[in-house]
């Protein structure tokens, strides 16, 4: 929130707006700015928005319906410098720019934890009770990294849905429940009043894509294939279909063992 008060008061009269980073914050702040009347330029190292997380498909989607708001896309580049009024590229090129956004990304915060003698994982380490290896220590949400049990993979997950239900476990957890995280990741990302992603489970890589509807109508889901088996789905104006995928989740996990995991002390 109080990003987004400064956004908005740094607004002021400027005419043009660039964002760079092509994320899912930048281009849901790309939108916002549209939705103000402010002419927006996205920069970006990639080569297609969204590509890593969704795929060629939706991320060409996506692509296309800022594109139809009047968004710029200035993919492959990067900000070389940034001036009182423009933003200079990598190749040269100049734009003009009243305000700029930098959307790149966040590291978690781990000196606290590091020095308290927590394990460090590209996060704090946490097993399937999200207990650290300090007995009694627990952690959850973004600086979080888990086991899932569901795509087996150590993940830590940026996104509030997923905090808010390592919360709730951490809580029952504390009072001396012995509850295992083992809930499917969700999340969702809405671009202006056309498009909103709802995305179900975890696929940092994939096999290949399965495609059913019309991506052009915005009416489809797109499942993650890894080894012939769906790892996570995307639905665009299917909300029910993308909260069955969830249920259909959770019931594959119920007939799997539970994992063990053990949080090794590392070493100071």
């Amino acid at each position: 929130m109080r990003d987004c008060r400064a956004i908005i008061e740094k607004i002021g009269d400027a005419k043009t707006a660039v964002v760079i980073g092509a994320s899912f914050i930048g281009l849901e702040v790309a939108a916002s700015l549209v939705t103000r009347g402010l002419k927006v330029h996205v920069v970006a190292l990639e080569k297609l928005p969204l590509e890593r997380v969704l795929g060629p498909e939706l991320g060409g989607l996506v692509k296309g319906v800022h594109e139809e708001k009047g968004v710029t896309f200035h993919l492959g580049n990067t900000v070389k410098s940034v001036e009182e009024k423009a933003v200079v590229l990598d190749d040269g090129s100049r734009i003009e720019a009243g305000v700029v956004v930098a959307g790149i990304g966040v590291r978690p915060n781990l000196g606290l934890a590091q020095a308290a003698g927590l394990t460090i994982d590209n996060g704090i380490a946490v097993n399937e009770f999200l207990e650290t290896n300090i007995k009694g220590v627990f952690a959850a949400g973004d600086v979080a990294r888990w086991h899932d049990a569901y795509s087996e993979a150590r993940l830590r997950i940026e996104h509030w849905v997923v905090a808010e239900r390592q919360g709730q476990v951490v809580a029952r957890n504390m009072l001396g429940a012995r509850d295992r995280f083992d809930d499917i990741p969700f999340f969702w990302s809405a671009h202006y009043d056309k498009l909103s992603i709802r995305y179900t489970g975890h696929a940092d890589h994939w096999d290949s894509t399965k495609i059913d509807g019309d991506l052009a109508n915005l009416d489809c889901e797109v499942s993650y294939m890894v080894g012939g088996k769906r790892r996570a789905m995307a639905t665009i104006n299917r909300d029910r279909r993308s909260l069955l995928t969830e249920v259909e989740l959770e019931t594959e996990l119920l007939l799997k063992p539970p994992p063990v995991v053990t949080i090794e002390a590392q070493e100071v």
